[in-house]
């Protein structure tokens, strides 16, 4: 069975869907504030010069689900499928980013419950690959479950860089959900 990796998915706040060559604006738009890309090892990829390689990256790699805010209708950020190449056998999520205005609330773990659950009905596993200065992302990972398994150099868009290595099992995933949710 072939993994559906740009699914639409739909929440109570957010909606999901594959990324597309007419949502370079949008997705600009959620990115063009410094502030989103604070901590980020990317710090100037709110400059059009720099954030047009990264879409065109996302788009070509695929895999990459633009995110909406349903309350507004506007794009707020997005996040990947892909095949790490450390845990060919599963499924990863990364090269996400939200507009700033959308942290420290309920966005991150609505957005990845909603990756997470689809990615879960085909894998026992789902990996995150970290760099090792986004200290916000590795924090916002272990808070849903995923455990530190390594460091290691993988060639993950190109070039090979240093990662942090996280692993989500599917029967961590539920407790945690139900204990954030009370399933």
């Amino acid at each position: 069975m072939t993994f559906n990796d740009q699914p639409e998915l739909d929440g109570e706040t957010l909606r999901l869907r594959g990324l597309q060559e007419e949502d370079r604006e949008a997705l600009f738009l959620a990115a063009c504030d410094p502030e989103t890309w604070a901590g980020h090892p990317a710090k100037d990829r709110y400059q059009r010069a720099v954030f047009d390689p990264y879409f065109d990256m996302l788009l070509a790699a695929g895999g990459t689900l633009i995110v909406f805010d349903k309350t507004t209708d506007q794009a707020i950020g997005c996040s990947r499928y892909y095949v790490g190449p450390d845990a060919p056998g599963d499924i990863a999520i990364g090269f996400t980013f939200l507009n700033h205005r959308y942290w420290g609330g309920e966005v991150n773990f609505r957005m990845k419950q909603l990756m997470l659950n689809h990615a879960f009905k085909q894998f026992d596993r789902v990996w995150f690959h970290i760099a090792p200065d986004n200290i916000r992302s590795q924090k916002a990972t272990m808070k849903i479950g995923a455990e530190f398994t390594s460091d290691e150099d993988l060639d993950l868009s190109g070039s090979v860089l240093p990662w942090k290595c996280y692993r989500l099992d599917r029967a961590v995933w539920a407790r945690v959900k139900a204990e954030r949710l009370g399933d």
